[in-house]
């Protein structure tokens, strides 16, 4: 059997054991198959597994959350529908702790804060508008961020949603800080990245352990893209 063309392992397979499987998603990259018919992460999880451990057939991977196609970041898979359906459970109740790292354009009047808006999704847009007051159609967001510092010319925010909505912290932080994140165009950037993403990255994720209830941490680095530079200077 010929190996298939995945990633680097070393770049993009964070963790694995008998139930998980943690990856570092490439900016582009569905999660899940679509309408465009692109090979999405699940279809590329699913053949690495195909292909590790020999299986004749399809290699079973559960998807437990989404990342937007432009963000990158650390995507839970499970490998297991005993894993699978405790991590839709946890993901459900919001029992996972999510941080993200957005760059923007201009520094937040306020270093830190919390965020609560009342979202309404356009499914034939693909376009969520935030209110800042309860909507009748709207699910209520929240988030905190913080300022962690300049980035060359931009500002990179911590961001850690309490729920998950469909383009929570795109359209929170365009409309609540009036700060589009980098290359987002949909939410008010002025102009995209040269690769069509956004500066947007899963950077952390906490959870316990599907099946063994271990307090676990997994952790992406940033995209190794010239927009991204400054932000990894702040660390290194």
């Amino acid at each position: 059997m010929n190996r298939p063309n995945l990633w680097s392992e070393q770049n993009e397979i964070l963790f694995e054991d008998n139930h998980l499987l943690i990856l570092n998603k490439p900016a582009g990259m569905l999660v899940q198959g679509d309408a465009t018919g692109d090979e999405p992460l699940s279809a590329k999880a699913a053949e690495y597994l195909r292909f590790k451990y020999k299986k004749p057939g399809a290699a079973f991977i559960g998807v437990a959350h989404r990342l937007d196609r432009p963000v990158s970041g650390v995507v839970a898979m499970a490998k297991t529908s005993k894993a699978l359906s405790r991590l839709n459970e946890m993901f459900r109740d919001n029992t996972v702790h999510k941080t993200y790292w957005a760059l923007v354009g201009k520094r937040p009047e306020q270093e830190k804060g919390h965020l609560v808006h009342w979202l309404v999704k356009d499914p034939i847009r693909n376009v969520t508008k935030a209110y800042s007051s309860a909507h009748p159609q709207g699910l209520k967001a929240e988030l905190d961020y913080e300022l962690l510092g300049q980035a060359g010319n931009r500002y990179l925010i911590q961001v850690n949603p309490i729920t998950g909505r469909p383009h929570q912290i795109r359209v929170q932080l365009a409309t609540g800080l009036g700060t589009p994140i980098v290359g987002d165009v949909k939410y008010g950037f002025l102009a995209p990245l040269p690769d069509v993403s956004i500066a947007l990255h899963a950077r952390r994720l906490e959870l316990q352990h599907p099946v063994t209830k271990e307090p676990m941490t997994f952790e992406a680095p940033v995209p190794d893209m010239a927009h991204w530079e400054a932000a990894r200077e702040l660390f290194s």
